[in-house]
Formats: structure tokens, C-alpha cells, sequence
């Protein structure tokens, strides 16, 4: 049975929909009560369903559903006082939710919560998302942990206001990292680490013991610690994934344009597959340094899996969409390996494509590659005997005196330093790949 989200939690719906209450509450089902000792613990063991609730909980709020989650109820005025009143000098940044806001939790808040800075989600009730995506996170992140995984803190269901309490991500979203202008490119090993991070919390979702479909797989949903420690966030199109004998679910297609699968797109089937897929799409950003979608490009390289997929079997094409600002300070080996994967996670076959374990595997390996240069320098070097020529041509101009004229011997001496600078001005220097990256700067 699947979550009806104003079934469960109607106290945050009752606003919203009046008619939704039953005329008749149906007598609860009588349960040994846990101790409280195990709720903790169970809580993580058996997640929430809507068999666990009847209508006679229409009174009962977020805080006594998750209770043992340690998921922390703020009032709105808490979150005024974490904030300074959503200050705009501590404006982070807006999406679909609305407005992200970094604040700071004093330790004397509240007993049991440690002081550590927090950003703080206010959903935009005229924005794209609403009350429905908001529950289905308070939901999902309440309920999982994983290291992957962005840390809920806590939320607020006051009146018409709904927000959301993560852990600080201090380098924020892999999209800002990967796409900002006018700032220095993530090392490959750093890519590679990302994408191993992002597709173990997948590999979580999807083996858990009531499978998640994440269904909204994008970089900027990828948020990132000080260490760039990848943690999945935004769980609002998450949903259950089939169960038993069911191959799919069947539901509205919702997501980002270029990272939906697909079948998803053409049938409303979704499975573990289509987040498979947009994974590798995902993964392709980080191999080109392109965006899935860019109307800033030719028409037949907008669309990055179209344009990219054909040629990332082809080790010399592979070399030509490698992303230009790793200046080929990375590991052939381990492009070729990622753009392997990335090829086999974008079949047009779900049943082709590897699952998110599968992927895993692959990746582990490639973090450990060495960020070697593929490419050849060329180092230009001024010629001494030319600019002494133009330092005495500037002192003769100086003092008035003719140009000494040329005789046979002198021409051919020009032609003989001619051909020395030339040699001299396209020497090609190969660097010691252990002392590149300091010579690469030197340079």
C-alpha cells in the first residue's frame, strides 16, 4: 500500500483540504506499545506506511509521526532567530522549493541539539513545487539515513508556512561547482569521487528494504561537504519503487528535461532503471564539463547525450569531448572506464543498463587514478640573439645613425640564425609526468 500523503499527515493538509476530513473517525488498531528504549532503533528498520495510520490520527502531527527520528519540530520564530529573520546577506540560493537561507543553531536552542550552522528551505507557495512535494521530503529524509544522504535536521508546519532544516553543505551544489564561471575546474579525481559518492546514496535508495526511486537525479540536487563528499538532497518527486511482483510504478512524468529516461517519458513507467539513466547523464557532465541541455550550442550538440553518447567508445573521439579545462590533467585509463559506464547506464534498453551496485563497482577503482597529462606542451622561448638584434636596431634608430648594409656573408649568417631561432621557438618540451603539474604552473 502506498503513502497518501493527507491521510498520513492531515494536520499539515487540513489548511488546505477541508474535504478530506471523514465525517465518522474509524476506531485505531489497538499495538503494543514499543519501548521506548527500541524506537530509535526500530525506526530505521520499518518505514512509514500508510497501514500504520487510520483517520483517528487527524489531530496528530509531524512530531509524533517521526517520533525516535530525531527530527526537530521548529516554530517559525525559531527559525527567524537561526536566520536573522531570513536575512538577505544570508541569501544562499533559490530553486523550484523557493528560497535557501544559511543559519546558525545556537546549542542553547533547544536541549539535545548541537550548535552548527544549518541551511534553512521556505517553500514558495507560488513557486513549482508545493505542500505535497514538501511532505513527501519531511517523509523520506525522516525516515533514511545514509552517508550519501543530506542530513534533515528538521522542518516547520506552521499555518501556511512550510520549511525544511538540512545540514550546511559549505561547496553546495555539484551544478555551482561544475558550471560557474570564472572559477578554477574540479580536478578529475575530485569528479570521480563525486560521481562514486552520488551513485552509492542511489545504490542505498534502491536496495533499501522498501525501495525509493529518487526520480529528479540532476546536479543540482548533488550537494557537497568541505571534503566534496557528494550527499543526495531534494527528495520532493522522490517515490516508492515497485514491490513483489510489480515491474514498475506508474505515475505522472515529472523531473528535469535531458535527465529523464527515455521509457519514463514516453510510458509513465518508472523503475530503478530511469534513475540509472539520469545518472548517466549526470555522469556526463562530469566527463565533458557540458550541461545535458545548451541552446547555446549547435542544434546537433544541445541535447549532451544525443551529441556524446556515439562517440565514448571511440578512445581518440573520447579525447576531443573530454571537458577542455581539465587542460588533460587526467587519467586515460579512467576516462575510458567512466565513459564506458556512462555508455551502458544511457541505453535506450532499461533492462541494459547496470544497477546502481553494479556502478559502484565500477567506479571504486577510479577515484584512486593518478591525474596525469594526456596532453603535449609546447613552450615558446624568446630568442636572445633576436632581442638583442631589436635592442641594438632601437639604439642605432636612437642616435641617428644608418642601417649597416647586408653583404653575402652577413645574409647567410641571418639565414643560419633564422633557422636557430626557429628550431629554438618550437622546441617541444615533455615534462616528467611526476613534476608536471609544477612545471605546468611555472609555465
Amino acid at each position: 500500500m502506498k503513502i497518501k500523503l493527507d491521510s498520513l499527515f492531515p494536520g499539515c493538509f487540513k489548511q488546505m483540504r477541508p474535504e478530506t476530513m471523514p465525517a465518522t473517525p474509524m476506531k485505531p488498531k489497538k499495538a503494543e506499545p514499543a519501548p521506548a528504549a527500541k524506537q530509535a532503533s526500530s525506526f530505521h528498520h520499518r518505514r512509514i506506511s500508510a497501514s500504520d495510520f487510520s483517520s483517528s490520527a487527524l489531530s496528530e502531527d509531524l512530531s509524533i509521526s517521526l517520533a525516535g527520528s530525531n527530527i526537530h519540530a521548529f516554530t517559525l520564530q525559531e527559525l527567524r532567530v537561526i536566520t536573522q529573520s531570513f536575512s538577505s546577506a544570508n541569501f544562499i540560493g533559490e530553486g523550484g522549493f523557493g528560497p535557501v537561507h544559511k543559519g546558525f543553531i545556537d546549542d542553547r536552542l533547544r536541549p539535545g541539539l548541537k550548535a552548527q550552522p544549518v541551511a534553512v528551505k521556505l517553500l514558495d507557495l507560488d513557486g513549482s513545487q508545493g505542500h505535497r512535494e514538501w511532505l513527501t521530503e519531511v517523509i523520506f529524509l525522516g525516515q533514511l539515513r545514509h552517508p550519501h544522504l543530506v542530513k534533515l535536521i528538521g522542518y516547520c508546519c506552521e499555518e501556511e508556512h512550510r520549511l525544511l532544516v538540512y545540514e550546511y553543505m559549505p561547496r553546495g551544489s555539484l551544478e555551482n561547482q561544475l558550471f560557474r564561471r570564472y572559477s578554477a575546474s574540479l580536478p578529475w579525481s575530485t569528479r570521480m569521487k563525486i560521481a562514486l559518492g552520488a551513485a552509492k546514496g542511489l545504490a542505498f535508495l534502491h536496495e533499501a528494504e522498501k525501495p525509493v526511486i529518487f526520480r529528479d537525479f540532476k546536479g543540482s540536487n548533488i550537494l557537497l561537504d568541505s571534503d566534496y563528499n557528494a550527499k543526495l538532497s531534494d527528495f520532493g518527486l522522490a517515490k516508492d519503487g515497485p514491490e513483489g511482483d510489480d515491474t514498475h510504478v506508474s505515475t505522472r512524468v515529472m523531473g528535469t528535461q535531458g535527465y529523464a529516461a527515455p521509457e519514463y517519458i514516453m510510458t509513465g513507467h518508472l523503475t530503478p532503471a530511469s534513475d540509472v539513466y539520469s545518472f548517466g547523464i549526470v555522469l556526463l557532465e562530469l566527463l565533458t564539463g557540458r550541461r545535458a541541455i545548451d541552446k547555446t550550442r549547435s542544434h546537433r550538440e544541445q541535447n549532451l547525450a544525443d551529441w556524446a553518447r556515439p562517440q565514448l567508445k571511440d578512445a581518440r573521439k573520447l579525447r576531443r569531448i573530454i571537458d577542455p579545462r581539465l587542460e588533460g590533467m587526467y587519467s586515460e585509463e579512467g576516462a575510458q572506464a567512466a565513459a564506458l559506464l556512462a555508455y551502458d547506464c544511457l541505453s535506450h534498453r532499461s533492462k541494459s543498463r547496470p544497477t546502481m551496485s553494479a556502478v559502484v563497482n565500477t567506479l571504486e577503482p577510479l577515484k584512486d587514478y593518478k591525474d596525469v597529462s594526456m596532453a603535449t606542451f609546447v613552450y615558446t622561448a624568446p630568442s636572445a640573439q633576436k632581442e638583442a638584434k631589436k635592442e641594438g636596431g632601437r639604439d642605432q634608430a636612437a642616435a641617428g645613425e644608418d642601417e649597416p648594409k647586408e653583404t653575402e656573408k652577413g645574409n647567410d649568417d641571418r639565414h643560419g640564425r633564422h633557422r636557430q631561432d626557429h628550431q629554438q621557438k618550437h622546441k617541444v618540451v615533455r615534462p616528467n609526468q611526476s613534476h608536471l603539474h609544477h612545471q605546468v604552473r611555472s609555465i
